[in-house]
């Protein structure tokens, strides 16, 4: 990545790139292509790819006003090795390295600052984006495409493609001081997030400021949330990218200090908890296993094998083991009923851990035209990843079909990076349906890019 790409290269790349939509037939798919992704929809079907690879890296950053300029295609990691230099960091910033700045705001994303900042979109000054019909448009809250700003979020590329994204940063401090909090309930937790996200910028816990809040379910008697607070000093610190691992240290330690750039990476090391499938976990593997090598992308790579090639499947159905379903979610539900959708996931899949992240919508007035939530509700995002066991003559979606139709009674909503399977009607009706087509006929009239029901339940 360049530091700093500056904006005459910015400029003839948005040429290239629009060129290169304009020169492909009207009758061939279009997709980005880029060197990584994490989504779960498996695709079917050809495309004629765009080459984004030139959309890596920053194209300004102004320390005064706490704003960056910054390429579409941005990792996270990237953006903050950029950031951290000059004391900032963007206002949230996923937990996985590979994310790029523009798939978060067209996907969504989330952190442990959701509580109080949002999602990634939320921060968004302006962008630049590439539409459907091959024209370059900005973006912003007020002007003539401000429909266009509000209804990018989750619209996964189907109205256009983001290349340049003027975001808002925050000023950091050297080290996050965590407190894991471990309560005997989720409902007793669900009562302590309400509360610290309240106010979520005056929130404390014991008398100390909580600048960071997310939490993990290992089982109905223990659920922890986990406090972070800005410090400008460590007694020592934690490095949980090698032998140690981050979510076992939440059940062992009541205190830790990371630096600020292992504490936004704490989760990707070991993609959370998921390296247990891959052995990655057992401490002689471990010792094996090349350093550089523990990341997310590495194992999203290793399950994108499996679901191409399906050795697994052949050798547990060799061996008379239930087939497998995978279940990779990422759901908001309100606080309050936060207990009863993790009494539910219990009981229909078991899986363990659970991720718990709190998200409030940081301007109560804004409405997100595809992915609307409650301004004046709190949600917490639960995170479950992995492979279920089906039912003996059950078969994909038994367990996703009813995690969705559980979220919908909960009041809550459900991410689409991952696996979908809605009916086409219930689908408009949660994702912008009239809407939606206001906008794919403004932007995208020739339907160059696959619209959303196609790119997320049909994954063609």
């Amino acid at each position: 990545m360049e530091a700093t790409t500056g904006w005459p290269a910015y400029e003839r790349r948005v040429g290239e790139m629009r060129r290169g939509l304009l020169a492909l037939p009207t009758s061939a798919p279009v997709r980005l292509r880029k060197p990584t992704s994490n989504l779960f929809r498996p695709r079917t079907g050809d495309s004629s790819p765009l080459d984004a690879t030139g959309f890596d890296g920053l194209i300004a950053i102004d320390t005064e006003r706490r704003t960056a300029d910054v390429l579409g295609m941005t990792t996270y990691e990237h953006l903050v090795d950029a950031t951290l230099p000059h004391g900032l960091m963007p206002l949230v910033v996923p937990q996985l390295k590979t994310i790029t700045l523009g798939g978060a705001v067209t996907g969504l994303g989330i952190e442990s600052t959701s509580f109080r900042s949002g999602c990634p979109h939320e921060s968004v000054l302006e962008m630049d984006v590439l539409t459907g019909a091959g024209e370059i448009v900005t973006a912003t809250p007020t002007n003539e495409h401000r429909d266009l700003f509000f209804g990018f979020p989750n619209s996964y590329g189907s109205l256009g493609y983001a290349l340049r994204l003027k975001i808002e940063l925050e000023p950091v401090r050297p080290y996050v001081h965590l407190r894991h909090v471990r309560f005997g309930s989720a409902a007793a937790c669900s009562e302590e997030i309400a509360r610290l996200c309240a106010e979520p910028g005056a929130a404390s816990y014991d008398g100390q400021q909580v600048d960071f809040l997310d939490g993990t379910w290992f089982g109905d008697d223990q659920v922890y949330l986990t406090l972070g607070s800005w410090a400008e000093a460590a007694p020592s610190t934690s490095d949980y990218t090698g032998s140690d691992i981050y979510y076992k240290s939440i059940q062992q330690k009541k205190e830790d200090w990371l630096t600020v750039r292992d504490y936004l990476w704490r989760w990707d090391t070991d993609w959370f908890w998921c390296s247990r499938a891959f052995g990655a976990q057992n401490p002689r593997v471990r010792a094996l296993w090349p350093k550089s090598m523990l990341r997310s992308n590495v194992f999203w790579k290793l399950v994108a094998l499996e679901r191409r090639y399906g050795a697994k499947a052949r050798i547990d159905a060799l061996r008379g083991r239930p087939e497998t379903e995978y279940v990779i979610q990422d759901v908001e539900i309100p606080v309050a009923r936060t207990p009863e959708f993790l009494d539910f996931l219990h009981r229909q899949t078991g899986m363990e851990p659970v991720w718990l992240c709190p998200l409030k919508q940081r301007d109560r007035s804004a409405r997100w035209t595809l992915y609307p939530l409650d301004a004046d509700e709190t949600y917490v995002n639960v995170g479950f990843w992995g492979g279920v066991d089906l039912p003996v003559g059950e078969h994909e979606p038994f367990h996703n079909r009813a995690i969705e139709e559980a979220v919908a009674d909960l009041g809550g909503r459900k991410s689409l990076y991952s696996t979908a399977f809605y009916p086409e009607d219930e689908f408009w009706d949660n994702y912008g349906g009239p809407d939606y087509d206001v906008l794919k006929k403004t932007y995208d009239p020739d339907n160059r890019l696959l619209d959303l029901y196609a790119k997320t339940v049909n994954r063609r």
